[in-house]
């Protein structure tokens, strides 16, 4: 089983950068990581979005969808600079790993 904690940076990763490309909201955004092959919780998404916002990351927004408050999440400047900080390290390690 992989360890999700391990992983996290990476999720994190793939919520940054698709919040770059759009807004994203929890369902939408667990199932692309399942696309990824993560097995990721509700559990452990919800803290992870709101721990990416309470770092000034990623910020939100509610509406209502068909009666119930649905929060998007959007990509902030500093949640950018991390993306970019963060392509580059990958870089260098998938460099590195895969020599």
């Amino acid at each position: 089983m992989i360890d999700k904690d391990f992983f996290l940076g990476f999720i994190k990763v793939h919520i940054l950068y698709h919040a770059s490309k759009e807004e994203i909201y929890g369902v939408e955004i667990l199932d692309e990581l399942r696309r990824h092959g993560y097995s990721l919780s509700p559990g452990t998404l919800y803290p992870t979005l709101h721990l990416l916002e309470k770092q000034s990351c990623l910020k939100s927004r509610r509406e209502t969808v068909n009666g119930k408050v649905r929060k998007y999440y959007s990509i902030t400047p500093e949640g950018l600079e991390i993306l970019e900080k963060s392509k580059i390290k990958i870089r260098e390690l998938v460099e590195e790993v895969l020599e």
